[in-house]
C-alpha cells in the first residue's frame, strides 16, 4: 500500500474519519490506530511484521527494565539487550549477505578455499527506520532524558504509527509519546496546511520524480558506458532532484496525514540544495537521520570536543561511513559516506563552514561556497546511484563529454527546465514559507489550484504507483 495509490487514499480517509469519531474514547482510538498501522505494514511486508513486533517487545521490556533497575550493571545489561536485539536483526537482514560475501573474498585473498551458499534474506521494509527509532527510546531512558513508557499500547502505537513507519522521519519518543496522552486538535489553518503538504508531496513524487525525471536517470545510470555527455549530466542532475522529490515527497505526505489526525511529526528536509557548506547540507537533508547520528553516535564518541584534530576527523569519518552503510549493504554506500565525511573534514580544516548561525558571508563567497557544495554533493550522488563500482568509473568518463549528441530532445529540454525551476524555487523558499504567501488567496482560486494538482497527479499516475526510493533502505 503506497502513499501514491488509490488504495492508500481509501485507507487513510477511513482511518482518519474513524480516529475523529473515536476522539472521545482515547483508548479505543489508540487500539484502532494501532491495528490500522499493523494492517498498513502487513499490506507492504506480509508476514515480516513479526520482526517489527519483536523489536517493539524487546525495547518495551528493556525500557521498563532500565527504569526499574537500581544497579548500574543491570541498567547496562538491559541497554545492551536492546542494542544487541535491534542491531542483531538489522545486521542479519540488511548486512548478512554483504558480510558473508566479504568474508569469502578475504578468505580467497588469503589463499584459503572458502565458500558457502550465499545468504538470501528478504529485507523487511522500514527496518532501518523503526530500528533507529526504538533504539533512541531505550538510550534516552538509560540516559535519564525520558521516563519509561509503562503502557504497551502507547509504546506499540509510537513504534508502528503508519504515516512514518516505512520511510521516516525517524521520530523520537520524547517528541511523540507525550502527544498520545493529549486530546488531538486540528483547526482550519492546520487542516489547510496539511492538505497542502499532502498535495505537494504527491506532486513531488508522482509528477516530478517519477513522471519527468526518472526516465532520464534510468537512461544514464543503466548503461553509463553508452551515455553521451548530455545524458550523463542530465541524468546526474535529474537523480539529485529525483531522490530529493521522492523522499521529501514521502515526508510531506507522512507529515500532512499525521497532522490531519492530530499528531505532529518533525520536518525531514529544509531546502538542501541551497546549503552553503556541507555541514549545512546535513542540517537540511534527511534531518531526522543526521540528528540521530549526531546525538547517538557523534556526540557520545566525543564529537568536536576531542583534544586533537585527528580525534575529530576519526569521529566525522566513522559517523559518515556508518551513515552511508545505513543506506545499504554495498561498497558504493560506504564510499558515499566516506566522501561526505571527507567533505566535512576538509571544510572544517579550511574554515569554510559557519561557526555560528549569526555569522555572515559576502555574496561572492556565498556563491562560491554553494557551488562547491553542489559539486561535491553531485559527485557523491554518482557513487550513491551507480549499480557497481565499475559503473562509477564509466559514469565519470561520460561526464567528460567526449561524446555529444547532435540534438537535444524535447523530453531532455523539459527535464532541464524542471531542474532549473526546482533549483530556483529552493532559493525562493529561503525567503519565507510559501504557504504564508498563498494563504490569503481567495478560496475559489485555491480550490482551482487543488483541482489542477489533482488532475496532474491522476494523469501522471495512470501507469500505476511507483515505489519510493527509500523503501529499499
Amino acid at each position: 500500500m503506497l502513499f501514491n495509490s488509490c488504495e492508500y487514499l481509501v485507507f487513510f480517509l477511513v482511518v482518519c474519519h474513524a480516529s475523529w469519531w473515536l476522539v472521545e474514547r482515547p483508548r479505543l482510538r489508540l487500539w484502532m490506530l494501532l491495528l490500522a498501522s499493523l494492517y498498513f505494514y502487513v499490506s507492504n511486508n506480509g508476514w515480516q511484521i513479526v520482526w517489527l513486533l519483536i523489536s517493539t517487545q524487546i525495547d518495551y521490556l528493556c525500557g521498563i527494565g532500565i527504569a526499574d533497575s537500581r544497579s548500574p550493571r543491570a541498567r547496562k545489561l538491559y541497554l545492551a539487550a536492546s542494542l544487541c536485539g535491534n542491531l542483531g536483526l538489522l545486521a542479519y537482514f540488511k548486512y548478512g549477505g554483504f558480510f558473508s560475501e566479504m568474508l569469502i573474498s578475504l578468505g580467497q585473498f588469503a589463499g584459503w578455499n572458502v565458500s558457502w551458499p550465499p545468504l538470501r534474506v528478504v529485507l523487511p521494509v522500514g527496518i532501518s527506520f523503526y530500528t533507529f527509532q526504538t533504539m533512541s527510546y531505550t538510550i534516552d531512558v538509560y540516559r535519564g532524558d525520558l521516563p519509561a513508557e509503562r503502557s504497551w499500547l502507547r509504546f506499540a502505537f509510537y513504534v508502528t504509527y503508519f504515516p512514518q513507519l516505512i520511510a521516516g522521519p525517524i521520530v523520537r519518543a520524547a517528541d511523540f509519546v507525550p502527544q498520545i496522552a493529549q486530546r488531538p486538535m486540528v483547526d482550519a489553518t492546520v487542516f489547510e496546511r496539511s492538505v497542502a503538504l499532502i498535495f505537494r508531496g504527491l506532486l513531488k513524487k508522482i509528477v516530478l520524480a517519477d513522471g519527468l525525471l526518472a526516465s532520464h536517470v534510468d537512461i544514464a545510470f543503466s548503461h553509463p558506458a553508452a551515455a553521451n555527455g548530455v545524458e550523463a549530466w542530465l541524468g546526474l542532475f535529474a537523480f539529485a532532484f529525483q531522490i530529493y522529490f521522492d523522499f521529501s515527497g514521502y515526508s510531506d505526505v507522512a507529515i500532512g496525514c499525521s497532522r490531519l489526525m492530530g499528531y505532529h511529526i518533525p520536518d525531514n528536509f529544509n531546502l538542501p540544495y541551497t546549503a552553503d557548506s556541507f555541514s549545512d547540507f546535513w542540517r537540511r537533508w534527511h534531518i531526522s537521520l543526521s540528528t540521530w547520528l549526531r546525538d547517538y553516535l557523534y556526540v557520545p564518541l566525543g564529537g568536536n570536543r576531542m583534544p586533537t584534530q585527528w580525534g575529530v576527523a576519526r569521529n566525522l569519518m566513522l559517523v559518515m561511513v556508518l551513515g552511508g552503510l545505513w543506506h545499504g549493504a554495498a561498497w558504493n554506500f560506504v564510499i558515499w559516506g566516506a566522501m561526505h565525511g571527507s567533505f566535512l573534514l576538509i571544510e572544517r580544516l579550511l574554515g569554510m563552514r559557519r561557526v555560528t548561525p549569526q555569522q555572515t558571508f559576502s555574496t561572492a563567497r556565498l556563491i562560491v561556497h554553494r557551488a562547491i557544495v553542489m559539486v561535491g554533493v553531485l559527485a557523491a550522488w554518482v557513487v550513491f546511484r551507480a549499480a557497481t563500482l565499475a559503473d562509477i568509473s564509466a559514469y565519470a568518463q561520460a561526464l567528460t563529454c567526449q561524446r555529444m549528441p547532435a540534438l537535444i530532445t524535447a523530453a531532455q529540454m523539459a527535464a532541464m527546465l524542471v531542474i532549473a525551476g526546482s533549483w530556483m524555487m529552493q532559493y525562493v523558499g529561503r525567503r519565507g514559507d510559501p504557504f504564508e504567501r498563498l494563504a490569503p488567496l481567495p478560496l475559489p482560486l485555491k480550490c482551482l489550484g487543488y483541482a489542477i494538482a489533482a488532475v496532474m497527479i491522476i494523469v501522471f499516475n495512470s501507469g500505476g504507483p511507483q515505489p519510493f526510493i527509500y523503501f529499499q533502505f
